[in-house]
């Protein structure tokens, strides 16, 4: 009985281990996820921000050149 009874308890410990490293392997996929939509959402905010820079400094300088001739 003894045996079993230890048998029992290795094959239960061995599924422990098992869940855990599952459970450490979704929560790292998890993290990465999280991590690159959050790189992505920063880079698409700077590309944009960025464009919007370039537009508004476009629009400034070809208003200051018709200014100028009109003037």
């Amino acid at each position: 009985m003894l045996v079993v009874k230890i048998i029992a308890f290795l094959i239960i410990v061995m599924i422990m281990v098992r869940m855990v490293m599952i459970m450490i392997i979704i929560i790292i996929i998890v993290v990465v996820v999280v991590v690159v939509v959050v790189v992505v959402v920063v880079v698409v905010v700077v590309v944009v921000v960025v464009a919007v820079a370039v537009v508004v400094v476009v629009v400034a300088a070809v208003a200051a050149v018709v200014v100028v001739a009109v003037t």
